[in-house]
């Protein structure tokens, strides 16, 4: 039997590994256009790479992907993050979970990960055809036809398409994945960058450049999330960015954001706290320092160029004296500390870490990964409709669904 898995991605070398251990005996071909494997997996979390989450519960994990977390049960079932955890330590890479559950290398160093599965392959079957750019995939008569567009071309018995999505370009993920899914029948899902940064031309936000928030909660009039998005946030140049951010940008990620109709951004400074006993809050600050000035007052409550910029934006003379301040105007301010405005015209390029959209899941078998639709044809990993927000959960997904793929394809 021979099987090619064409993408050299976090699914791909899960699901090459996977048939490996299997013995089957079958040969494998692990086709990567880049000049070396698990180029994305090398510059995740900065470089350590995010290998998965230190979460546990099956159930709350589900919560953590916007897309595709039902179709993801059985793969996140079959080979959950402990699992996960298990498999890369019993392949000599020491793992840690830190305190925000993020998992990573003890080494910090995500060449550790690659080189795991670099060593399990140097003494396997798998083929490795690095360099290798596929041009088309065609299935006759029960075996797929792969062409190249610089190498003979190859046949083989089953495939299994982990190329990931389009994000990352100068990694090699193009989206070549989608076009050769819909040759062998299948349709793909619309598709946009999730995990993004915003940015903004909101004049305030520049004389805030750099500030951050270990909290701030995120929401738009646009859509109703199911639950509160709450999170760190940074202050830049462009517009905003950080772990609340990112969660906020997968849940609006098919929301518009031009300059000719910006998406408007709520930030709550003081998430889960209600309008009434903040405003309370605004009271006893004032209270509690009359013969200060406003902007002093209520920099007990957030940083002074922050304080500084609420009071312009509420229209109140900084240097008054907050005793000076009417009740009209402290419930205004707070109001606006609750729901701070930023228009967003774009998203941050470059900071796309994952694509919303892909394969539609109802095409594929969610026990296996195999399609519906063409026999012999599996998808692992990104390229499916399925994303998840930051903190390892889309590795953890690539780890989950190339382990079942391969699993399938080697009986």
């Amino acid at each position: 039997m021979k099987i090619a898995i064409i993408g050299g991605g976090a699914a791909g070398l899960m699901t090459a590994a996977t048939i490996t251990e299997q013995n089957t005996g079958a040969e494998i071909f692990l086709i990567e256009q880049n000049t070396i494997l698990g180029k994305k997996v090398l510059i995740s979390g900065g470089g350590r790479c995010n290998v998965t989450t230190g979460i546990r519960n099956i159930r709350f994990l589900f919560t953590r992907y916007p897309r595709g977390s039902k179709f993801l049960s059985s793969a996140l079932y079959g080979f959950p993050p402990e699992a996960v955890y298990g498999w890369f330590e019993s392949h000599g890479v020491p793992l840690k979970i830190e305190e925000d559950l993020r998992v990573f290398p003890v080494s910090n160093n995500g060449q550790d990960i690659v080189g795991a599965f670099e060593k399990l392959f140097s003494r396997s079957r798998v083929k490795i055809l690095l360099s290798h750019s596929a041009k088309s995939i065609s299935y006759t008569d029960g075996a797929f036809t792969i062409e190249f567009r610089n190498s003979p071309t190859i046949v083989v018995d089953k495939v299994i398409i982990t190329t990931g999505g389009q994000t990352f370009r100068q990694t090699g993920s193009t989206g070549d994945g989608y076009t050769f899914a819909e040759t062998l029948g299948h349709t793909i899902t619309p598709l946009a960058a999730s995990l993004s940064s915003f940015i903004s031309r909101d004049e305030w936000l520049k004389s805030l450049a750099g500030v951050s928030f270990e909290a701030v909660g995120l929401r738009t009039d646009r859509i109703q999330f199911p639950t509160p998005v709450e999170g760190a946030m940074l202050i830049t140049h462009s517009g905003i960015t950080g772990p609340a951010v990112f969660a906020f940008s997968a849940l609006a990620a098919y929301e518009i954001a031009t300059p000719k109709e910006p998406l408007t951004i709520f930030i709550n400074l003081f998430p889960g706290v209600t309008s009434e006993n903040f405003l309370l809050q605004v009271k006893s600050a004032c209270a509690g320092n009359a013969k200060r000035t406003i902007e002093n007052a209520i920099a007990t409550l957030v940083p002074k160029s922050v304080a500084k910029m609420l009071c312009a934006m509420a229209k109140i003379e900084g240097e008054r004296h907050a005793a000076e301040v009417s009740k009209k105007e402290l419930e205004e301010l707070g109001v606006l500390m609750q729901n701070l405005p930023v228009r967003a015209i774009g998203r941050g390029a470059g900071d796309e870490f994952v694509t919303a959209g892909g394969v539609n899941l109802s095409e594929v078998n969610p026990s296996t990964m195999e399609s519906r639709i063409t026999r012999g044809l599996f998808f692992a990993g990104e390229i499916l409709d399925i994303d998840g927000f930051t903190g390892g959960f889309n590795l953890q997904a690539s780890w989950a669904t190339g382990r079942l793929a391969g699993l399938s394809a080697a009986k």
